[in-house]
């Protein structure tokens, strides 16, 4: 992402890493292949850089948060042990 960004003369924060991931992905197959002639490998390195640049964060002026993750109360407990010790203990306390 930081080469791509200094070819284009952007900071490296205005490129999707999402979008970095999935287009490595996608160039995976091709790098593969051709990866082991020369000529061909910088080639397909300098088309990757073009891709990785295109995808963009998008402009949010009012985002000054960070990021968190918010966790779902469920109103169960959690397992704690095996599934066949819990069993055990419910047929103990039932019968």
């Amino acid at each position: 992402m930081a080469q791509a960004a200094s070819r284009k003369k952007i900071e490296p924060r205005a490129i999707s890493f999402k979008g970095t991931v999935q287009t490595l992905e996608a160039f995976q197959p091709a790098m593969a292949t051709q990866g082991q002639q020369g000529l061909h490998r910088s080639h397909i390195y300098d088309q990757l850089l073009e891709a990785i640049v295109t995808h963009r964060v998008g402009d949010r002026p009012d985002r000054f948060e960070s990021r968190q993750r918010k966790r779902r109360q469920k109103k169960y407990d959690r397992m704690m042990k095996p599934r066949n010790e819990v069993k055990r203990e419910i047929l103990k306390r039932l019968g």
